[in-house]
């Protein structure tokens, strides 16, 4: 009986190691995504387990531009590839944060944003300033200059 009750704990042991140490619980700690290719694992399991706001920094390429949303507040719109494949559609305030005027496809852009899922990869938005200052900054970044 000992035996069992020993290896019923190292298995429960395991497994909680297994999900204190995946990258969402690292976000849920409070901790921020390091690196891309642990981003990427972040947005990964976000899009896999359809989990939303979630504060993450990246980068990909611009895969397409979309006319901008013109509904309610303003966004410039734009698809981004990440390195695993995964598309993000970035909606850019342009009410709180300048258009990135010279965007094209193929180009580098790096983001900070909170993440929502949906059923094409994901959304990126926030990618500016609160002006109530209730919510994280968050920017893009191309060609070397910052847009917030």
């Amino acid at each position: 009986m000992e035996r069992l009750d020993l290896r019923r704990i190292i298995a429960l042991g395991l497994v909680l190691v297994g999900l204190l140490g995946s990258p969402l619980a690292a976000l849920a700690r409070g901790d921020f995504a390091i690196g891309q290719a642990w981003a990427e694992q972040v947005l990964a399991e976000a899009f896999k387990n359809r989990q939303s706001n979630i504060l993450i920094q990246g980068h990909g390429v611009v895969e397409k531009l979309l006319k901008d949303d013109n509904d309610g507040h303003r966004h410039q719109r734009f698809i981004l590839r990440l390195a695993s494949g995964q598309t993000l559609l970035v909606a850019h305030n342009i009410e709180l944060a300048p258009r990135i005027e010279d965007l094209a496809v193929g180009d580098r852009v790096d983001f900070l944003g909170e993440y929502e899922w949906n059923p094409k990869g994901g959304l990126i938005h926030w990618t500016h300033r609160d002006p109530a200052g209730k919510h994280p900054a968050g920017w893009l970044r191309h060609q070397g200059r910052i847009y917030q």
